[in-house]
């Protein structure tokens, strides 16, 4: 009995030396990301934070000013109408996108062995230099030479001035950054592959239409993918800069430009904070920012309750 309970003893002890043995494995892996996170995110986040209660030019010493850059903040009509603009914007691409890319990836569903070289050709726009994308969609976009005006006279239309026309500017740039959802067709056609056929196949013989399976079987079991791609573009379009400007700040700088309305929030962070180095002003621009994106994602994750179906999930 005494040997049993030694042997016993022995297997347990092996096991705790093993368990040990992977948690310090564990932690030596995740260390390493935990150490890049406090050196490259939330270091910064906390000194952006520190900077916003100062004025700050990155030449002199902070110098403490308390609320002040807060309450210049709500007192600066730029604020108002960059976080406007941002806002249709994101109101504008995001829908566009997700719709775009769930079509796409419908298609590529359908075509068979062939999807893995469109899902490559669909993807590869992904990997274009915003930069380099700007200053294309900017020609293309021309409103007297641009080939997507030369296009719709060929049909007939008299196609707008993107880049300079107030009411087309937004538009129009989330027209051109329809160019890299390939990202989102990838997801929802992973998806879309993972939708049990014998759904289908039971809705068919129910005499259900294909609208009526798209609505009730696609939708709901690709509900996860399409809230996860929700968040994510919502995020992105209420950062964007480089694209924007790219093609409206990048080059010579012209009045002309739809009185302000390219005017995004991050662009008008970056000119307060690089442009006339107001370091704490911009920091405090950039908390405003956070709290916005969180108060959108925390009220997207809230609606999403209702709507969004997790196949392991149980009432």
């Amino acid at each position: 009995m005494a040997a049993v309970t030694t042997a016993a003893t022995r297997v347990r002890q092996k096991r705790r030396g093993t368990r040990s043995r992977e948690a310090r494995a564990a932690y030596g892996f995740i260390g390493i990301w935990i150490v890049g996170f406090i050196v490259f995110t939330l270091g910064p986040m906390i000194a952006s934070l520190v900077l916003s209660f100062t004025d700050y030019d990155a030449i002199s010493s902070p110098r403490n000013v308390g609320w002040s850059n807060y309450r210049q903040m709500f007192a600066d009509p730029k604020v108002g109408k960059a976080l406007a603009n941002t806002l249709v914007y994101a109101v504008i691409y995001v829908p566009s996108a997700m719709v775009v890319a769930l079509v796409l990836a419908m298609v590529l569903n359908r075509v068979g062995r062939a999807s893995g070289f469109f899902r490559t050709v669909f993807y590869l726009p992904v990997m274009t230099p915003p930069v380099a994308a700007g200053a294309l969609f900017l020609l293309l976009l021309n409103g007297n030479q641009g080939l997507l005006n030369r296009t719709l006279h060929l049909v007939g239309i008299n196609g707008p001035n993107w880049t300079t026309d107030t009411a087309w500017v937004k538009p129009g740039l989330a027209l051109t950054m329809l160019w890299g959802v390939g990202g989102m067709v990838v997801i929802y056609l992973a998806a879309l592959r993972q939708v049990p056929k014998d759904l289908y196949e039971a809705a068919s013989l129910d005499g259900a239409g294909a609208w009526m399976r798209f609505r009730k079987i696609t939708l709901p079991m690709i509900s996860g993918a399409l809230f996860f791609t929700l968040i994510v573009q919502t995020i992105s379009a209420l950062q964007m800069f480089d694209q924007a400007y790219t093609m409206f700040f990048g080059g010579q700088q012209n009045s002309t430009y739809s009185n302000d309305a390219a005017l995004f929030y991050v662009i008008y962070l970056f000119q307060q904070g690089f442009g006339f180095l107001h370091m704490g002003y911009a920091s405090a621009l950039a908390w405003l920012l956070f709290i916005v994106i969180m108060i959108i994602t925390a009220i997207q994750v809230r609606v999403s309750r209702r709507f969004v179906y997790y196949e392991g999930e149980r009432d």
